[in-house]
């Protein structure tokens, strides 16, 4: 299988393999006017298996999400066929509008307009709490 090289965009590399069409669909992925490939399971010596996601464009990307989501990622920009920037994420230290907090008290329940903010609290476990009311992410 052969991809074309992008010469303005985004790479997403090394998603944990089945991962990508969740990020696809939380980066609102299916609402550009480009090409846009996901490629699933593709050979990698690091994990076995990865998913990788090519923009051909450049988008203002979530990078607090992609950290969440997979803190492993990398993210490369091209700019004129070369990679200008590479990026590895990690897991932000906070998350906003990501997650919802489930607790029916908390008050992002009653006030609608609030963002929805957890911070982490376990980074060995992934667990973030709501700011307000401190309950934890499932």
């Amino acid at each position: 299988m052969i991809v074309d090289a992008i010469k303005n965009g985004i790479v997403i590399d090394h998603i944990t393999a089945g991962h990508a069409m969740e990020l696809y669909s939380i980066l609102n992925l299916d609402e550009l006017d480009c090409t846009v490939a996901i490629l699933k399971n593709v050979p990698s010596k690091k994990k076995g298996k990865k998913d990788i996601i090519k923009i051909d464009t450049l988008i203002d990307v979530d990078f607090d999400v992609l950290g969440y989501v997979d803190p492993n990622i990398t993210v490369s920009i091209i700019k004129e066929g070369t990679v200008e920037k590479k990026l590895e994420m990690t897991l932000p230290a906070t998350v906003t509008n990501v997650l919802k907090c489930k607790n029916p008290r908390c008050i992002t329940s009653t006030e609608q307009e609030l963002d929805h903010v957890f911070k982490l609290t376990d980074a060995k476990r992934k667990i973030y709490r709501c700011i307000y009311c401190e309950s934890q992410s499932k």
